[in-house]
């Protein structure tokens, strides 16, 4: 039975997609079944992995419309082992649509449960916002990880988003888990970077993932190339930072 982890943070620019993308990448590189799902509009994760946005006509957003079945969305990815429902700009006008709707929270989760017989894992990139996207992604989740990167203000807005998963647990889904909070953009140069890691690992110890992606030029070229680090330059120190992550991730969870 596989599980559906979301990636949240309401804070933009923290390296979700990356991390959606390329943790999809690395379990799929250690042979397990991945269905990446693409809940942003900004539809990132979707071009990251070679998929062409404008060519995109059934995705996440018929998903949530229930116009079309999980499995006509799914689309094969640039990288091994990784399924793909992509996202386009017109998800953007779902949270509009969605709003009158009965259950709107569990769009999502009604489309896909059933897929956990066939895949390993399912990620969801969320979008950078709280809204209904977000609420749907939880609420179909087992787990969240939640991306902080080791800047200035990485703790503001964390308060909130736990705050929302609590309610989330409460209200719609007591079984969500916090999977671990993943530092990001770490800088082993900077005093800064090393404050922030203290800082988190003080205040939330076992929930943090050991391993911390650091700052790598190589992982902010690929997306470029609609390729995971996987595929573009698997000798770079982004590579052995997700893969590592994937491999954190397969002993929490056997």
């Amino acid at each position: 039975m596989g599980k559906i982890i979301a990636i949240a943070n309401q804070k933009g620019g923290v390296g979700k997609t990356t991390t959606s993308v390329n943790l999809a990448a690395s379990l799929g590189a250690l042979e397990k079944k991945v269905l990446l799902i693409d809940a942003d509009p900004q539809a990132n994760a979707s071009s990251g992995l070679g998929i062409d946005v404008d060519k995109v006509n059934i995705g996440t957003y018929q998903l949530l419309e229930h116009t079309c079945s999980a499995e006509e969305c799914i689309v094969e990815s640039s990288a091994p082992n990784v399924d793909m429902i992509p996202a386009h700009i017109d998800l953007v006008a779902i949270e509009i649509e969605l709003v009158d709707k009965d259950n709107r929270e569990y769009m999502l989760k009604n489309a896909i449960t059933h897929l956990k017989t066939s895949y390993d894992y399912i990620l969801i990139d969320c979008a950078p916002s709280l809204g209904l996207l977000t609420l749907n992604a939880l609420t179909t989740a087992d787990a969240v990880i939640i991306p902080i990167q080791c800047e200035y203000f990485a703790l503001e807005g964390l308060g909130k988003l736990l705050n929302t998963i609590k309610s989330v647990q409460k209200i719609h889904n007591p079984e969500l888990d916090i999977e671990g909070l993943l530092l990001t953009m770490y800088d082993s140069r900077l005093r800064l970077s090393n404050q922030v890691v203290e800082e988190v690992q003080k205040h939330f110890n076992d929930m943090v993932f050991k391993t911390i992606i650091q700052r790598n030029v190589r992982l902010g070229e690929a997306p470029s190339y609609g390729e995971s680090i996987i595929n573009y330059d698997v000798g770079s120190k982004g590579a052995s930072n997700y893969l590592s992550l994937a491999k954190e991730i397969i002993s929490k969870n056997r």
